[in-house]
């Protein structure tokens, strides 16, 4: 008998609401608390699933990182032509803008940090 299972990425932050709240509203998804007030599960109906467990000695990640250095983030995948709508969209959210840069084309991606200081890059789908 095979186990149903699924997966979830959990960010830590000191506080997870600011965090939870934000990638539930990019993500059109909502906010889950269960039993355990110091973890909120962020699930939406296009497979999302996404948690923030509280980390009372979160230090946020630090950027720019040295070139050949690579830290787990997410990668928010849109349509072509959506990337300047979105950016904004994420700004009035309170995304902060790290590296912005139009790259164009089909390899535009742009750097943001969520509120609690984890980087994420919004890109258009390939």
């Amino acid at each position: 008998m095979t186990v149903a299972k699924t997966t979830v990425l959990v960010l830590d932050a000191a506080e997870p609401a600011e965090p939870a709240d934000f990638y539930a509203a990019l993500l059109d998804a909502e906010t889950r608390q269960g039993d355990d007030p110091d973890f909120l599960e962020i699930v939406g109906d296009a497979g999302v699933r996404l948690a923030i467990r509280r980390d009372r000695s979160y230090a946020p990640p630090s950027r720019p990182r040295p070139e050949t250095s690579q830290q787990a983030h997410l990668r928010i995948l849109m349509e072509r032509g959506e990337m300047d709508a979105a950016e904004r969209e994420l700004i009035g959210l309170g995304a902060r803008p790290l590296d912005t840069r139009d790259n164009g084309g089909p390899r535009d991606t742009r750097i943001h940090s969520d509120p609690a200081g984890h980087s994420f890059t919004p890109a258009v789908r390939m």
